[in-house]
């Protein structure tokens, strides 16, 4: 459980803007003010587009590092608005979950598959010439978001619900039809389904590895009939005595059935990680507004129990 639960900073709840997210959405926007005052300095526009676009690899322009620069460039200011927009609704739960670790390494995985997506596969279907923005890293968010919270509703154009998990399949289907009937349309169609695809397999590895979440997104009990994870055995004291007598006190201590030890820990734990898993439930369906004061104090409180 400890693994994949992160308790929660911003006045005892989630946090808005959790560490990665900020620095992400800080830098992004940072490079972008750059890029906009030093729009005009055609030398300056030449040298960023030279070296940190992400070029075809038969371009001549190739350099190793622009499969991570290129995520930190927009083409203008909307292409910037909806790319951090995007990134901060659907990552924030997922880093508040994942921890920062976690969250920066995904979302650097699923920018870099975006980018060798882009740099060996979109030449198959013509789309070839530098390419900018965040976007194969925020579809890789996307995925998971929908893995983790599959009934999650979102409101399309703030209006119409649609479950998270169907929301991710409807992207990549359109994403998919793009690709394959739009030549050089100005759009990476393949890096943006080369960052969703790297992010699922990247999902179904690791949670199939590590068999605490199941696809529907929820916590399973792990601790049925052995300890959890964080059980130790208890410390086994024989009194002493005089005489001799110490040895037949130890033989009748020692014959307790050490089952009584193990079920009073293991029960301590079911009762905590069955009440933290209802609490969860209830979370990835409405989010953590939906919570009372007494859920939110139960998912505080026992999920340190199970850590």
């Amino acid at each position: 459980m400890s693994n994949y639960y992160r308790r929660p900073s911003f006045f005892g709840g989630f946090g808005f803007f959790p560490p990665v997210i900020k620095m992400l959405l800080i830098s992004n926007v940072a490079i972008f003010i750059v890029q906009f005052l030093l729009g005009n300095n055609i030398e300056y526009t030449n040298m960023l587009a030279r070296y940190f676009y992400l070029w075809p690899i038969n371009s001549g322009y190739f350099l190793p590092w622009q499969i991570v620069s290129y995520m930190f460039l927009h083409g203008g200011f909307t292409h910037l608005l909806f790319n951090m927009f995007a990134l901060w609704m659907f990552g924030m739960d997922i880093e508040n979950l994942w921890g920062t670790k976690k969250f920066l390494i995904y979302y650097f995985l699923c920018g870099i598959g975006a980018a060798i997506a882009n740099l060996f596969i979109a030449p198959m279907f013509g789309q070839t010439g530098p390419t900018i923005g965040a976007s194969g890293a925020v579809y890789g968010i996307l995925v998971a978001f929908g893995f983790l919270f599959p009934d999650r509703p979102i409101y399309l154009y703030f209006f119409v619900p649609i479950k998270a998990k169907y929301l991710v399949v409807l992207y990549m289907v359109i994403e998919f039809i793009s690709a394959s009937n739009s030549l050089n349309s100005g759009v990476a169609h393949i890096a943006h389904l080369g960052g969703g695809i790297i992010g699922f397999i990247y999902l179904l590895i690791t949670y199939k590895k590590l068999g605490n979440i199941d696809l529907s997104g929820k916590m399973k009990n792990t601790f049925g009939n052995t300890p959890g994870p964080g059980y130790k055995e208890p410390t086994r004291i024989t009194p002493l005595y005089p005489n001799g007598a110490d040895k037949v006190k130890k033989a009748e201590y020692t014959d307790l059935p050490e089952t009584d030890f193990k079920s009073e820990s293991n029960d301590r734990h079911k009762m905590a990680q069955e009440r933290v898993d209802a609490v969860l439930d209830k979370l990835s369906q409405g989010g953590y507004q939906s919570l009372t004061e007494e859920e939110k104090r139960i998912l505080f409180t026992e999920s340190k129990k199970l850590r």
